[in-house]
Parts: C-alpha cells; structure tokens; sequence
C-alpha cells in the first residue's frame, strides 16, 4: 500500500468530467480539484451532498489496515479470519451491499457458495417497488425523457432536492415552458420552474384513493383540485410523476406506489405519463438489477449451489432477521459511505465488515474482520445504475490509494471456499 493516497493520472479534467457515485443521479459534469493537502473538492458544483461525501474523503485513507477484533492486522490475516466466519456459518447474511455492478456480481458468486441471504441497506425501499412491479408492472419514464418532453411535472409527497440536491438542474429545463405542481407536500423551494401545491395536510391514501376513482372509472369526487389536474393532465404534452418510495408511509408504501401506477396507466389511455421513482442510494438500484439478472429473483433472496433459490420479501429483511436470531454470520458492506453495522446485530453472531476507510468498528464479542475497500468512483473505476435504471454509467477513480475492490476482497474469499 501506499504511504499516501496520489490524485490518479486519469483524474478528469474539464474535458473529460467526472461522474459522481454518491446519489442515483450520477451527475456526470463534475470537476474534481485537488488541494494541496491531497483531499478532493468540486468547488464548481453546488451539491451539499457531494460535498459532504468528498469531506470523508481523506488522505489518511490508505493507512486503514485491516482489523481482526479491532486489532491492526495484514491482509492474508484478515481474509483467513473472514474465510473461517463463512465456513462455519450455516445461514450468513450479506447485508448493506451498498457497492457498484462489479461487486455484486462476485459478492452474488460468493453468496452462491455460502448460501447466504442477500439484503441491501435500502431494502424495504426496494421491496415496496419491486413488489409493485411484480403484481401489476410498472410504467416508468427517464430523466431525459423528463427534461427533454415534460411539460407538466406532478411531484407526489415528497421533497426531491433534500436527498438529491440536483434532482431539477438535472430533470427540468429551465429553459421549456414547465409547470410543477406538489400533490400533498409543500413546494419544493429548490424548483426552478413555475410551481404551485395542494392538499398538503391530506392523507396520501385519502388523495391516491380518490384521485384513482376519478381517473380510472370517471367517478366524480369532492375535491376540485385533483378533478381540475387531471384535465390539465389531459391537455399536456407529457406529464412527468415524480416519488420518493422512502418517503412514502412505511408499513404500507407499496400500495401507494401501486395505486401511483394505477393512475399514470390510466391516463395513458387518453395522454402521455410516466412515473420516475427517486431511489437507488448506495448502489441499491445496481445490486438489484445484478442479482435479478444473476438469479431471476430481486435482493432478499437467499441463494446457494445446489438448492432451489429463495426469495421473500418480508422473511429475509435484514432487521427481521437480525431481530429473530436467523442468521449466524454477518457479511457487511459499504463502500460508499461509514454506514456502521445494524444496531440489532447480536453482539455474538461473527461479523466481516467490507467498509468504508472512515468507519469506527466497536468492540464486540464475537469474531469481527474488517477490510477498508475501494469506493466506487474515488479509488477505483466501475459501474454503477442511474436512478431511472435507463443508463449505466461508467465510473474514474479520482486517485490512488491502493485500496482493494469490495470484488476483488468477495472474489478472494470465493476462490479460498472452492476445492482446490
């Protein structure tokens, strides 16, 4: 490893910008500027999260060794260790996943071989869209498709600029004759374009349930904003729904998702519509596209050589796994950000941290590996899903630090689990 981390020979320059991997909508026109205490700034982009992602971004980076018990140790040491934990579990889970297209295919490879349960971080965000999209389908337009045809954007419970603070330089073209109108939330004081709010204090049930009886069977309803949105709906060129599935009711968010879709089909009946869901932090929209190819399931699937796959929804939550004592290994990821292990875990099941440089691993009772990776994007290249799943962008790594990808790390712990 090296003594310090070195800005990449291929860190982008103005001609040749760089995608950032901290949010869904992978901005691609980015400036990365190096100061001279070797850390990594974007001083020509106004994103706070960016900012705050490149501020855990520090020069002391390569010095994380590896640990065993919080305890420094080498490499070789610390796969050895991990490799243990995963021979002697019965029921591992990989949980977090939060890591790029690469490293869910060797962390799926190596699940196949452990027959573990794979869950990420943003999972129940997942579950309540992937459920939708297996019971009724799903109707989904792009940011492009948003910014090129879109001249009526209905925004739907949410605020889009608190997590993706570019969520309308990106979707919106200030330049086209846009119209924003918030459907139960306040406007967005991010927006750039003409905009206006209603029902902001209703139950979003109340309004969905109402809002589908007029738009799919004609019925008249008492609420003569949602009947007047609907004809402007009618009139527009194209109509642009925007969610948050994580901001959405808890415990019943998938049926506000479905009654959403149920809408937009309806009124593709008559006009043009499409729904883009805000979601897919921490690499949650690549590892779900990647195990569903590798497996025909979506995450919270348990998969293993030899045995039929698995997969529910609900069973193979990591909290209710965790909750319930179902599992006897943890394999943790997070290679984007610190994201510290889930506070239900066990203080006795074993645990292999594949994280962050940053991360602070607390004093447990059982056997606990962590190995500092790469993150996608700074230390090193890969590929990672936009937020509408339409595009896979293409990822620089800003510098070299010498740290190992979170596939190379799963890869090596495949290949010491084979017979040799």
């Amino acid at each position: 490893m090296h003594d310090s981390p070195t800005i990449s020979n291929a860190q982008p320059a103005a001609s040749n910008p760089w995608t950032c991997p901290f949010c869904p909508l992978l901005c691609d026109d980015i400036t990365l500027v190096p100061s001279a205490d070797q850390r990594l700034a974007a001083p020509h982009t106004a994103c706070p999260r960016l900012a705050e992602a490149l501020a855990r971004v520090s020069p002391n980076d390569t010095r994380q060794a590896p640990t065993i018990n919080a305890q420094p140790t080498d490499l070789a040491s610390a796969l050895s260790q991990a490799g243990a934990i995963l021979s002697n579990a019965r029921r591992p889970l990989f949980g977090g996943l939060a890591t790029d297209v690469a490293g869910a295919r060797a962390l799926y490879e190596l699940a196949a071989h452990c027959g573990a349960i794979l869950d990420h971080l943003h999972g129940d965000s997942l579950a309540d869209s992937n459920s939708v999209m297996q019971d009724r389908g799903a109707l989904f337009t792009t940011l492009s498709e948003v910014r090129s045809r879109a001249d009526l954007v209905v925004v739907f419970a949410c605020e889009p600029s608190r997590r993706y603070p570019r969520f309308y330089e990106r979707a919106i073209d200030k330049d086209r004759d846009a119209s924003i109108v918030f459907v139960g939330c306040d406007i967005d004081k991010a927006a750039n374009a003409r905009t206006e709010s209603m029902l902001q204090n209703t139950d979003p049930f109340d309004t969905l349930a109402l809002w589908s009886a007029h738009v799919e069977g004609g019925r008249p309803i008492p609420v003569e904003e949602l009947v007047a949105l609907t004809e402007r709906i009618g009139k527009a060129q194209y109509t642009a729904f925007i969610y948050e599935p994580s901001t959405l009711p808890t415990q019943h968010a998938a049926l506000a998702i479905e009654a959403l879709q149920r809408i937009v089909k309806a009124i593709n009946r008559t006009a043009r519509a499409g729904a883009l869901a805000l979601t897919g932090d921490d690499g949650a929209a690549s590892v779900n596209q990647a195990i569903t190819w590798l497996s025909g399931f979506p995450v919270r699937t348990r998969v293993a050589y030899g045995m039929p796959l698995d997969h529910d929804a609900h069973r193979y939550r990591t909290e209710a796994l965790l909750k319930r004592g179902e599992i006897d290994a943890l394999l943790w990821v997070s290679s984007f950000a610190p994201e510290p292990l889930p506070a239900s875990l066990d203080d006795n099941v074993p645990a292999i941290i594949l994280g962050h440089p940053s991360m602070t691993i607390p004093a447990r009772h059982a056997p606990t590996v962590f190995i500092p990776v790469a993150t996608p994007g700074i230390d090193s290249g890969g590929h990672l899903f936009r937020v509408d799943t339409s595009v896979v962008a293409p990822l620089t790594a800003a510098r070299d630090a010498g740290l190992p990808t979170v596939a190379s790390i799963a890869s090596q712990l495949t290949q010491a689990r084979r017979p040799q």
